[in-house]
């Protein structure tokens, strides 16, 4: 017995438990010789049993007992030698010996072999092997399917996939991969995305902050070079924030010529950040300053110093340079919004280029209250900041112009600007006069009406019984631009003699004009006051003003670009906004 248990340590596991390869070796012969032979007849019992098992489980189920065999050797599980718990019931000698066999079993590949067979001849009814099973490519999934799963991949992954083929990278570009990237890896940023105005003194400044490819970039929009308001917005970006990292996100500057170096951005608040750059030696040129200069002047103003002959206007260049030069190496930046739209509007409200004498060209936010509108600067200048009101319409006061050879005198156009202008005082004398009166009488908790809101005079009627053109009675804008033979749409349009302007190419005919007050200041915004002025809607994407003191006249025209997450959640909360970047600057 203790021979028989010594043979019976040595021998494979694997064959001593499965009883494949034929006759058994003779350790168990010997084995089974010694235990008698009722061990014996058992044993051929359970064989001959297991076989005719074995058997009818072949002729069912070929192809799963092949299957099963393959996966039992590459998973090293069943009777190969990969099976963990008789690994663990195994001694070092007996593992040894399982390691020396061959991996592949005699009885797995007959196996094999046969469901190979079966497969081919499928039982007399194929006479030739079949196909193989179709594969499916990532390339032939929807995109919609590629997208979920691109965006349940880390951030650190998907820098390679960008660069297996055009499809993926093309597929990596959806927002919708990258707003779940901002708000899972990024939360720290989700904030920043939309518009806003850098504290860069009375210059401010347009910056856009979106999701571009694999970072999050800050791109600030600068106008087109003066006096060409048509012309598109220029931008380049100022930061950007790498979308591929798991936990940290890296902040890189892109301000400078020397290249993406390492920055810092601060959540200051809901609506306020601020960023700062770590290595403003990228910023320096080896020319020094006047390189800087002069690099600084053909971006911002196309065109180099020699090439103004202006005095003054080289002293507002040379000033603005070395004003924001300061700025370079640390910005705050605060949220503004698009101004909300209404059907009754008399345009669609939005940003608008304008030009402004020797400042050159300016960003302005046209915006609706009621039957007034607005235009508040989002980019400025020394004399009038960003954030100011540069230009207000009043839209119940409209003013037909005289014929195409009286518009041509400065005068004309001013005796009919300056009669409205007697009329809209008058209204708002009269209108806190009956508001004092009513105080008096319903006690001192009734609130009196806004001068800016006078209450209507009741409208001078015309020959015919309507109302005149410049009556003080209100009405909407939308109602005056559906009377084109009143509001003077098509109608033609020439600037007085005498009245500048930055660019001659303005359009020739206009739909209707307003009475307007603009906002005028020294250097440094000292005395500012309002003085009388027309505005002129020339179309859907164009509006003037005439400054009628300065003899000056502005064009502006609407900036053609889609921005994200820009609208406001409510007008009270855009309203609020125009108070905060109009008091950073009073």
């Amino acid at each position: 017995m203790a021979t028989a248990r010594g043979l019976r340590s040595h021998r494979p596991a694997g064959k001593w438990w499965c009883g494949r390869g034929g006759a058994p070796a003779r350790g168990g012969a010997g084995l089974s010789r010694g235990r008698g032979g009722l061990c014996g007849g058992a044993v051929a019992r359970r064989r001959r049993g297991g076989a005719a098992l074995e058997r009818a489980q072949r002729r069912r189920q070929w192809p799963s007992l092949g299957g099963m065999a393959v996966c039992a050797r590459l998973c090293g599980v069943g009777p190969s030698r990969g099976c963990r718990r008789r690994q663990q019931r195994r001694g070092p000698a007996e593992t040894a010996a399982a390691d020396s066999e061959p991996d592949t079993d005699p009885e797995e590949e007959r196996i094999e072999a046969s469901a190979a067979v079966l497969a081919g001849v499928g039982g007399g009814l194929c006479a030739g092997p079949s196909p193989p099973p179709p594969r499916c490519s990532l390339l032939e999934l929807p995109p919609e399917l590629l997208v979920e799963i691109f965006a349940s991949l880390p951030g650190t992954d998907l820098p390679s996939l960008a660069q297996v083929c055009t499809k993926f990278r093309r597929i990596l570009h959806t927002d919708t991969i990258w707003r779940r990237r901002c708000r899972e890896v990024l939360h720290r940023y989700r904030h920043i995305l939309g518009l806003w105005q850098p504290d860069i003194g009375p210059y401010g400044g347009l910056l856009n902050v979106v999701v571009d490819g694999l970072f999050i970039i800050g791109w600030m929009y600068l106008p087109p070079h003066d006096p060409h308001v048509d012309d598109p917005m220029r931008f380049k970006p100022l930061f950007r924030i790498h979308l591929m990292e798991r936990k940290a996100a890296t902040v890189e500057c892109m301000y400078g010529h020397k290249g993406p170096h390492h920055g810092h951005i601060q959540i200051v608040k809901k609506d306020e950040f601020s960023t700062k750059c770590n290595q403003t030696d990228h910023h320096r040129m080896s020319g020094g300053r006047q390189e800087e200069f002069r690099t600084w002047l053909r971006e911002e103003w196309g065109r180099t110093l020699e090439d103004i002959f202006h005095e003054h206007m080289q002293e507002l260049i040379l000033m603005k340079f070395i004003y924001t030069s300061q700025y370079d190496n640390c910005l705050t930046y605060r949220r503004i919004y698009l101004p909300p739209s209404r059907p009754d509007d008399l345009i669609k409200p939005g940003l608008f280029k304008g030009t402004y004498g020797s400042h050159g060209l300016e960003i302005v936010m046209l915006s609706f209250h009621g039957r007034r509108a607005r235009g508040t600067k989002i980019t400025g200048d020394p004399n009038i900041p960003a954030g100011q009101q540069t230009v207000e319409i009043d839209l119940r006061h409209r003013i037909q112009l005289p014929d195409l050879e009286n518009q041509r005198n400065f005068n004309e156009l001013s005796r009919l600007v300056l009669e409205v202008r007697e009329r809209v005082r008058q209204e708002q004398q009269e209108g806190g006069h009956e508001a004092g009166e009513g105080r008096s009488r319903q006690g001192p908790r009734e609130s009196p009406p806004s001068p800016a809101q006078p209450r209507a005079e009741a409208p001078s009627r015309g020959p015919d019984g309507t109302p005149g053109e410049d009556s003080g009675e209100p009405r909407d804008a939308s109602a005056a631009a559906e009377q084109p033979a009143q509001c003077g749409q098509g109608q033609p349009f020439v600037l007085p003699v005498g009245v500048s302007s930055r660019n001659e190419d303005y359009p020739r005919t206009c739909r209707m004009c307003f009475y307007g007050t603009g906002l005028i200041a020294g250097h440094g915004f000292t005395s500012p006051e309002r003085t009388p002025g027309v505005f002129i809607l020339f179309d859907e994407d164009r509006f003037g003003f005439v400054w009628l003191e300065l003899k000056s006249f502005s064009l502006y025209s609407r900036v053609q670009a889609t921005f994200r997450n820009a609208d406001a959640p409510s007008p009270q909360a855009f309203d609020e906004m125009l108070k905060n970047i109009q008091s950073l600057t009073s």
